[in-house]
């Protein structure tokens, strides 16, 4: 059994992250000792670390929490399920990107536009674009 502090070093994350894993329902809440201290144990460690890789790769905490019910139970999903969470998340993923590469065009041609001298703003092309619209 690991106490929070070493569960947390373990796993390369803060006392504050297992703690807000905990408020969140991603994790269990620990049992404690005698003396109240939050106790730990190698099935947490390993949870902690499926959701570490599950958020570095991009599911948000909604689906943490769906994929670790699917990991708990998993003779009652399919493979095919969690490859659907998974393909989701690349579709969403794609819309945020050209969206983004939307915004960057904009803002390049936005700076482009500007002569960035020293003038007063008055008559800055940036500001007057953003207020027409």
């Amino acid at each position: 059994m690991y106490r929070i502090g070493e569960l947390a070093k373990r796993c390369e994350v803060t006392s504050d992250t297992i703690r807000f894993y905990e408020k969140t329902g991603l994790l269990s809440p620990a049992t404690r000792n005698d003396a109240g201290y939050r106790l730990y144990s190698p099935l947490d460690e390993a949870k902690v670390h499926f959701i570490r890789r599950a958020k570095n790769t991009g599911f948000t905490l909604q689906e943490v929490k769906d994929l670790l019910s699917i990991r708990v139970d998993r003779d009652h999903f399919t493979c095919g399920e969690v490859k659907t969470i998974a393909d989701d998340k690349v579709i969403e993923l794609e819309e945020r990107i050209l969206e983004l590469r939307r915004f960057q065009d904009s803002l390049k041609n936005l700076s482009a536009a500007c002569c960035g001298g020293e003038e007063s703003a008055a008559g800055c092309s940036i500001l007057d674009a953003l207020e027409e619209g």
